[in-house]
């Protein structure tokens, strides 16, 4: 077996043996993200408001003498009014050398999904643009709405992170 044919066989073995996403929850949903963007994840804690910021960017927080942006999933999705409690969580992300955090409702645990169980997103003309969607990740009798993180914190509209050359 010649170099190259090894190296494609270990990549689709790669492939086949799936992608990590931390599984988290945004109202009754649970969603996934790509383990590789989260940097750590951190109880929620008051942030300092940033005047004129668009609502979802609840403010900027202090860590370890970075400033670091937190954006509020819930307001950005329109899912009700969020509730700060024990379980809500801010999942610290790094993408494309930026750091930023998110708060979710809560964290459940890190989950494999071969290729096979990565469902494509259907068409439903939501809030959530489809744009930001991998897909539906189908565990038994859960299911994961997969979220290309990337391509959601540097869209136009979060204005976090120059666009991400492709």
């Amino acid at each position: 077996m010649s170099y190259s044919t090894q190296t494609q066989a270990k990549a689709e073995a790669g492939e086949a043996a799936g992608k990590e996403f931390l599984a988290f929850t945004l109202g009754q949903e649970e969603y996934g993200i790509d383990i590789l963007r989260v940097q750590e994840i951190r109880g929620y804690e008051p942030v300092t408001r940033i005047a004129n910021a668009p609502d979802f960017i609840k403010g900027v927080v202090n860590l370890r003498g970075i400033i670091v942006p937190v954006v509020d999933m819930r307001i950005k999705f329109s899912l009700g009014t969020p509730t700060y409690d024990q379980f809500t969580v801010v999942i610290i992300l790094n993408i494309a050398g930026r750091v930023m955090g998110m708060v979710v409702d809560s964290v459940s645990d890190v989950t494999t999904l071969s290729p096979g169980q990565v469902k494509p997103a259907p068409e439903m003309g939501t809030t959530f643009d489809s744009d930001y969607l991998i897909g539906l990740g189908t565990l038994s009798e859960r299911m994961l709405i997969l979220v290309d993180i990337d391509k959601l914190m540097s869209s136009s509209e979060m204005g976090l992170i120059e666009k991400i050359a492709a």
